[in-house]
């Protein structure tokens, strides 16, 4: 028999006839195919970022998203600070600027001056030359040599009295050229510093719209609970200003208390000393230990004390700032609409005739050191390490502020951030 030649199944399958059309899929089977392949992509995408992240990270928590926006309103309180300074320097130099500009154009006008009478001068001279006798032949021909001599010596000083006055001015500005170069590059210095801080305050206000759209993602109950935080962190810092105005007062109280007892004690021996001896000079003894037993409870009262002048100022600064609550924080603002916080205590001490710089940073440097214990109202509180916050104390632990982005000028506790040190400014 001829040998059978077969063909495997597979060969067989790749060499079908041409006139079979080959199979389409049923549209059941398009249809499933297609629902698996977008069901399965699907499961990429949502599950990809999952695979490599920490679940717990997925959703800040509401303390996260507390803490985050605090951070950022601090930046922007230092940017904010930094950028008062940079814009005070900036017009102190350009006030300079235009001062050498201005005499460097006086120098000029008087240089010009100058220079057309010396030309005026030269022509004369030049005509004299040209047009007369020679020097020595106007000597022998003169009527009196002398005068001559005179004349041409008050004419020689004339010149070089010219050429003096020229040199100077010509000195003059050039010195006055380079004093507005030095201004104008300094000035350029400082504006293009401005610059990169008003970039740097862009940059934080950034974020901080960053931590307002994360604010305003959270759910009705996770705002609720980030509202219920802020009123426990401000019922904290209101409850330990109470508590310390209240253990001030009991020192108060019990230092009178010690005070009157030394009074009456030594009014007592007084009392006993005048009828053994009856003497006036033993009842001079009795008062003068009273007297000093009085100036040193007077001493000791000065504790958290200010003089009546001190008081009177603060009372205006205070009034101020009271007239100041519920007007927005803007940073940079120093009024009338609305203020940051070292432009609401600058405005207020200079309605009581104090004028304060403009920064946190030389406020604090613009009076006198004393301790929490010892403040008094008017008094300036500054804030966190790096004193990029203050606000104007009122007593019993509170202070007139204006706080942040978003929030008006208002009473809060001066616990409610903590606290770098006090001083007073006047």
């Amino acid at each position: 028999m001829p040998p059978t030649s077969e063909v495997p199944p597979r060969a067989a399958a790749r060499r079908a006839p041409a006139h079979r059309k080959p199979r389409r899929p049923s549209p059941a089977l398009a249809r499933t195919g297609f629902g698996v392949t977008t069901a399965a992509l699907a499961s990429v995408v949502l599950l990809a970022p999952q695979a490599g992240a920490d679940p717990g990270a997925a959703r800040p928590s509401v303390e996260d998203v507390q803490r985050k926006v605090d951070s950022l309103y601090r930046e922007a309180g230092t940017a904010t600070q930094k950028y008062n300074a940079a814009k005070e320097r900036t017009d102190e130099q350009r006030a300079q600027a235009n001062g050498l500009i201005d005499a460097l154009a006086s120098s000029t006008e008087d240089l010009n001056h100058s220079r057309e009478e010396l030309a005026r001068y030269a022509a004369a001279q030049y005509r004299d030359a040209s047009g007369g006798f020679a020097g020595t032949a106007t000597m022998l021909l003169a009527d009196d040599p002398q005068s001559f001599f005179d004349q041409k010596y008050v004419l020689d000083r004339l010149a070089a009295d010219q050429h003096t006055k020229v040199r100077e001015f010509r000195d003059q500005q050039a010195a006055t050229a380079r004093k507005r170069t030095e201004a104008q590059e300094s000035l350029n210095q400082l504006t293009a510093a401005q610059q990169d801080l008003r970039t740097s305050k862009t940059e934080v206000q950034g974020k901080l719209t960053q931590a307002r759209e994360l604010l305003t993602r959270l759910t009705a109950e996770e705002k609720a609970r980030l509202a219920e935080l802020e009123r426990r962190k401000e019922a904290e810092a209101r409850k330990k200003a109470e508590e310390e105005a209240r253990q001030k007062k009991k020192a108060e109280a019990e230092q009178a208390a010690a005070a009157e007892a030394a009074k009456k004690e030594s009014a007592t021996a007084d009392s006993a000393t005048g009828t053994d001896t009856s003497t006036g000079t033993n009842v001079g003894a009795g008062a003068g230990a009273g007297a000093d037993a009085s100036g040193g409870t007077g001493a000791s009262g000065g504790t958290g004390t200010a003089s009546g002048s001190y008081t009177a100022k603060a009372e205006k600064a205070i009034a101020f700032a009271r007239a100041q609550m519920g007007k927005p924080y803007v940073w940079g603002a120093t009024g009338p609409g609305s203020y940051d916080c070292s432009g609401l205590t600058q405005a207020a001490w200079k309605s009581a005739g104090i004028d304060l710089p403009r920064t946190t940073w030389d406020q604090v440097e613009a009076g006198t050191r004393v301790s929490v214990d010892d403040a008094v109202p008017g008094d300036l509180v500054f804030f966190y390490d790096d004193i990029s916050h203050v606000g104007l104390y009122i007593g019993n632990g509170e202070m007139i502020h204006a706080p942040k982005p978003g929030a008006s000028v208002r009473v809060e506790s001066i616990y409610y951030m903590p606290l770098y040190g006090v001083v007073r400014p006047a």
